[in-house]
């Protein structure tokens, strides 16, 4: 359960090549510790590479590298307005450009990333991890596959491999891609100064719109964790104006409204997410819950529970959302099997954290302890699931540690959930 904690010392080394770069580049180019603001930019405009690509290939319809490049836009309009729609379209370009033939004969190879790649989006990591290795024995040099990669031992919880794969991505090509992996693996092990300052130069170096929304992102969701609202406020709204449509960060604006007492602006924020994506239907639904609007939070739920059969219709191996909403909102039982069995596909600290939660809603609180131990000495500075691990503490009748947990919950961050902020100072209030 320390593995992480074990291992990522060694991220001082991965980090290597980072620190030079950063103390030899050129002044005003990865010196600065604060991005100043977002670069002049045009528009960002993916829906008119998606236009072009797909224009390209009415007049080329055999150019494998343009049926890759069109699956990688895909891709990067799923993320940035969280719509899984977009993965199918992406897996059709990407087998397009699988079936062609190349000048030796072998796939595409950015193909063959970009099918990881899209296995990662869709929580298939396994998957994710036959597409990388695949195209590492063809290409080994070919840096985003170590994305593909890091990204899915990380989700297995096989934080050796992830961290081995990420050394070696550094030390091919430290990039925005690396510099922001790394983050999170700093983030991981509790390294908040760190994971932020290799956000602020992924920031800088940023080429898009997109990708600078994407850093700011991450800034936002760093600075979320940490318990600081107004900066992670002013990160999502510095993605929003790089990039107006980025829907993680509105929902993230959102949630640091909420934090802040500004509810009306967080229920539009919301609301405007939830209208383009699915993804914060159950955040949304809790916020309206905890304002005293039942009606509205169970409107939110039911569209999550209709999109969640559509989703397991279609083969999405994922059960960790729905996992999390039967164990806050439905049937614990539930829970605890969709858990059980996301836990046997992939072993992560959120995985480890979601099923210790659903065991002690189900009454099972000895075993909840240690799934809920793992993924608290595992997960870095969370605060969820410090919370959750003083909860099953108090199940349990320990009520000094449950206090010493309940209380760094809300050390690191207060505003954490809003009804779990709330029961968490009920129940200190009840032991003081």
């Amino acid at each position: 359960m320390n593995r992480v904690r074990r291992l990522l010392p060694l991220l001082g080394c991965v980090l290597l090549g980072c620190v030079l770069l950063t103390l030899y580049a050129p002044e005003g180019v990865l010196r600065r510790d604060e991005p100043p603001g977002p670069p002049a930019w045009s528009p960002f405009d993916l829906a008119g590479s998606i236009e072009d690509a797909q224009s390209r290939l009415r007049r080329h319809p055999d150019d494998a590298a343009v049926w890759a490049s069109l699956g990688d836009l895909y891709l990067e309009q799923a993320r940035r307005t969280a719509d899984a729609a977009y993965y199918a379209k992406a897996q059709g370009a990407f087998e397009r450009s699988l079936r062609l033939p190349t000048g030796d004969g072998e796939p595409y190879i950015d193909a063959v990333i970009g099918m990881g790649a899209l296995a990662n989006g869709r929580h298939d990591f396994a998957g994710a991890v036959r597409w990388g290795e695949r195209a590492r024995k063809a290409a080994p040099y070919r840096w985003p596959l170590y994305g593909v990669l890091t990204d899915a031992y990380l989700e297995l919880g096989q934080y050796e491999q992830a961290e081995s794969t990420l050394r070696r991505m550094l030390d091919g090509r430290p990039d925005l891609a690396s510099f922001t992996r790394a983050a999170r693996l700093e983030q991981l092990r509790g390294r908040i100064e760190p994971a932020r300052k290799l956000l602020h130069r992924a920031c800088e170096i940023a080429g898009d719109p997109g990708e600078y929304a994407f850093c700011q992102w991450q800034l936002g969701e760093l600075a979320w964790h940490d318990g600081d609202p107004r900066g992670a406020r002013t990160a999502y709204a510095q993605a929003l104006a790089a990039d107006p449509e980025h829907v993680p960060s509105r929902a993230g604006k959102a949630r640091a409204e909420a934090a802040l007492g500004r509810t009306d602006q967080a229920l539009r924020d919301y609301a405007t997410a939830v209208a383009r994506s699915p993804s914060y239907v159950v955040e949304y639904g809790e916020l309206l819950e905890h304002l005293g609007d039942r009606d509205g939070a169970k409107r939110q739920y039911a569209v999550f529970a209709a999109h969640s059969r559509l989703l397991a219709a279609s083969g999405s191996p994922d059960r960790l959302p729905m996992g999390l909403f039967e164990a806050d909102h439905g049937d614990p039982d539930a829970a605890v099997r969709h858990l059980r069995a996301e836990w046997q596909r992939r072993r992560s600290v959120e995985v480890a954290d979601a099923l210790g939660w659903a065991l002690h809603r189900a009454g099972r609180h000895a075993e909840a302890a240690a799934y809920a131990t793992r993924a608290d000495q595992a997960g870095g500075r969370n605060a969820l699931f410090a919370y959750h691990r003083g909860e099953i503490e108090h199940a349990l009748g320990h009520a000094a540690a449950a206090c010493a947990h309940l209380s760094r919950a809300l050390s690191i961050n207060p505003h954490f959930s809003p009804g779990g902020a709330a029961r968490a100072r009920a129940l200190l209030a009840a032991t003081a």
